[in-house]
């Protein structure tokens, strides 16, 4: 069965042995005076665009400006660079003007250098109470751009750190850098499992937010459609979906197969649907218009990653009511997915299996539509409010400790 979702996770925080809940009633350190929501929250992300994490800080950005506190958003893009997410007035966003580009090894290093160098300005010039850092190696220019500070760096993992490979210099980095965070934010237990207990001396696992039912786009429409969304590179295994749907094309003339999303495997997608056939019934029209506006244009989800940190758009589909078909890849779909009753999960990489699952609710409108009914359903596990709520317990842990660690320093004595 499916877990109780965020409220399990919430009831798992913990920073040492000072639950985050307690320190939002009041009940930490003693009784001491918890930060008020006044205090500044700055969130580094390498851009703006659209993926996952991109969505995440959006979502508890908005809400935790909407509930007092200060919030920047400081991202590496150009300051010209569009955001994918609409962020609110109160929000504030520094563009730092080093975008993250291919280069030479050299001058690859001299340009994270330039961006810890206008990184560490930001957080002189803001001087945030605490400072929030998504992905990997922006955690690592984070946590390197804090040294000497005091400030108190959370940093969020967002994928499978096992299977994610960022070579031997980001990866020793992040082994001697990580113990200097104040804490790690995983989305499953999985990914927090990764790490060994000196570099998550504080630790929790926060499950990312659903688009709620009343806010979702509805699914279904005149044609039927296979859909699939996300970044286009190997990790999202478009590859395998392409030959699953190729060997059961022949059976649903009346079905096509449409592939959200852009990246930089796209003309290895494209030749991979001509070798197999099946190219005039796909489509890859790039990114939907608004967030999320693809789950409206569609019958049939499938998420074929070879590995994830979540799948923020399963959770989407699933909140747009739209039966889904995942590989039970590590980690997430599993968390989403309770197998036959909202969704389907196949054995990882199965391409038979995954072709047979999508054959059969192919055939079965009525199987597609109690699964979909379930689907939306089941993100209420996930609310917005609930991450939001786990973020900002967090949020008040951090602020609160070290704002008694400062009261604890011993005062110069005036003669």
């Amino acid at each position: 069965m499916l877990e109780t979702g965020v409220r399990r996770a919430m009831a798992s925080v913990h920073a040492g042995n000072v639950r985050a809940e307690d320190a939002l009633k009041g009940n930490a350190f003693g009784g001491r005076n918890i930060p008020s929501r006044g205090t500044s929250v700055m969130f580094v992300l390498p851009a703006l665009g659209a993926g996952g994490a991109e969505r995440v800080v959006n979502i508890v950005a908005n809400a935790l400006a909407a509930r007092g506190w200060r919030v920047s958003v400081v991202t590496f893009d150009d300051p010209d660079e569009a955001s994918y997410y609409d962020y609110a007035q109160a929000v504030t966003l520094l563009r730092l003007g080093v975008p993250r580009r291919r280069q030479m090894r050299a001058i690859a290093a001299f340009v994270a250098a330039g961006r810890v160098r206008r990184l560490r300005r930001a957080l002189s010039t803001a001087a945030p109470g605490i400072v929030i850092s998504f992905l990997t190696r922006t955690n690592v220019l984070t946590l390197l751009a804090a040294i000497g500070t005091g400030l108190p760096v959370i940093v969020s993992e967002r994928n499978n750190p096992r299977l994610q490979h960022f070579g031997p210099v980001w990866s020793w980095l992040r082994s001697r850098l990580y113990r200097r965070a104040y804490g790690l934010v995983t989305m499953t237990q999985g990914a927090m499992d990764c790490f060994p207990p000196a570099l998550r001396p504080r630790h929790w696992v926060i499950p990312n937010p659903a688009v709620t039912a009343a806010q979702a786009p509805v699914a279904g429409g005149a044609t039927k459609g296979l859909v699939a969304a996300g970044r286009l590179v190997p990790q999202k295994g478009f590859d395998l979906l392409l030959e699953a749907f190729a060997r059961i094309a022949g059976e649903h003339p009346d079905w096509e197969l449409v592939i959200w999303g852009e990246g930089p495997e796209r003309t290895v997608l494209e030749n991979a649907a001509l070798r197999l056939g099946i190219a005039a019934r796909v489509r890859m029209p790039g990114l939907s218009a608004r967030p999320g506006g693809w789950a409206a244009q569609g019958d049939l989800f499938v998420m074929s990653s070879r590995y994830e940190g979540w799948g923020n758009v399963l959770l989407e589909a699933l909140g747009a009511g739209m039966p889904a078909i995942a590989f039970d890849c590590p980690w997430g779909p599993r968390e989403m997915i309770d197998h036959g009753v909202n969704g389907m999960l196949v054995a990882p990489g199965d391409v038979a299996a995954l072709a047979g699952r999508i054959s059969a609710l192919m055939h079965d409108a009525a199987l597609r539509a109690r699964l979909g009914a379930a689907a939306r359903r089941s993100v209420d596990k996930f609310a917005a409010d609930d991450v939001v709520a786990a973020w900002e317990a967090i949020i008040v842990d951090a602020v609160a400790m070290r704002r008694a660690s400062l009261d604890a320093r011993p005062r110069p004595t005036i003669f």
